[in-house]
């Protein structure tokens, strides 16, 4: 069994794996196999692959089942103790796997870790998509040390503890593969967007836990799928955020917090409407539109709801600090201006 399985989604993704997967591999150690699984790309990605690298495997998907289905697709056919799941628009560095492995290797009670996210296009600030570890707060919002909201910090070191955190990202998340399959893996009705934070939810759930490692350090463009200002990437932020709240919300929890949901969505619906975005509007309604059709089948899906796993949230609103009191960094336990 290989050790370590690198395994990059690619979907019409030409252009990044011949910008970047000389990097993966020739950083990949030993124990490692770069594996390419496919969503159906359109472009000239398979033929590249097949002509430029062709030894390496190519898993090919019959459709674009997203984020979700096409890992979950790709992993049923690899065995690996440990997999990396790698988006195509990364640059990695060279020491990006050993300092994780040996965090895996170390503690057999941590599940999943996520290396240091820093952005590509300004190498010196943390990126959106995880920075130096995910959180959330106990109305669902997500959140990360080095990024609130749309607030990137400038890394200066000031994040470089190996820390227990909530989420990591999908952009680069290491997995027990064992654990990946307990799961039976990324939830698909995700399709794209927060199913890696459901997914370290239930992990939580089992008792694991979830870590950065920033000696691990990569970069990674972001949007390169959806564009950071598309209406889908809204939409699906803000359905899934709300299949994410009725899977893994203890019972008690889950009227207020949806009771609270419903009016900040709708005052973010508002707020893109003055700011002339109406489809980012109409991408929030549509998002509670889709949630209601398919809340009976969400709902059954609350099969291991473990009530301490909420109280690991930020117990205080993210909101509420970053747009009235003007706190845009967290570092680990509270925010700070």
């Amino acid at each position: 069994m290989t050790k370590l399985a690198i395994v990059i989604l690619n979907w019409n993704g030409e252009k990044f794996l011949s910008q970047f997967l000389p990097v993966i591999l020739r950083f990949a150690p030993d124990y490692a196999e770069v594996i390419i699984a496919d969503n159906a790309s359109c472009d000239n990605s398979a033929s590249f692959l097949k002509e430029t690298y062709p030894s390496i495997r190519i898993i090919q998907n019959n459709e674009n089942g997203g984020f979700s289905k096409g890992y979950n697709q790709a992993l049923q056919q690899i065995e690996a103790k440990y997999y990396c799941l790698l988006n195509s628009d990364i640059e990695v560095t060279e020491n990006w796997i050993e300092p994780v492995i040996d965090l895996l290797d170390n503690n057999s009670d941590v599940a999943v870790v996520q290396p240091k996210l820093l952005s590509y296009k300004n190498k010196e600030f943390f990126e959106y998509a995880g920075a130096s570890g995910g959180f959330i707060d106990y109305l669902g919002y997500p959140f990360c040390r080095g990024r609130v909201f749309e607030n990137l910090e400038k890394d200066n070191g000031q994040y470089n503890d190996t820390l227990e955190v909530f989420w990591a990202t999908g952009a680069t998340m290491f997995i027990r593969s064992n654990i990946f399959h307990k799961l039976n893996g990324l939830d698909e009705d995700f399709f794209a967007h927060m199913e890696e934070i459901d997914f370290c939810w239930r992990v939580k759930s089992l008792g694991f836990k979830i870590m950065v490692e920033p000696k691990s350090v990569i970069y990674h463009i972001g949007g390169g799928t959806l564009p950071k200002n598309s209406s889908i990437k809204t939409y699906l932020n803000f359905r899934n955020n709300l299949f994410l709240l009725i899977k893994n919300l203890p019972k008690n929890n889950l009227l207020p917090v949806f009771l609270a949901r419903f009016v900040l969505d709708h005052i973010a619906a508002l707020f893109f409407l003055v700011q002339g975005h109406w489809r980012d509007t109409w991408a929030v309604y549509r998002a509670q539109l889709s949630f209601l059709r398919q809340f009976n089948k969400m709902k059954q899906k609350r099969n291991n709801v473990n009530p301490l796993v909420y109280k690991q949230t930020y117990q205080k609103s993210i909101v509420f600090n970053r747009y009235f009191k003007n706190k845009t960094k967290f570092n680990g336990t509270h925010l700070t201006s």
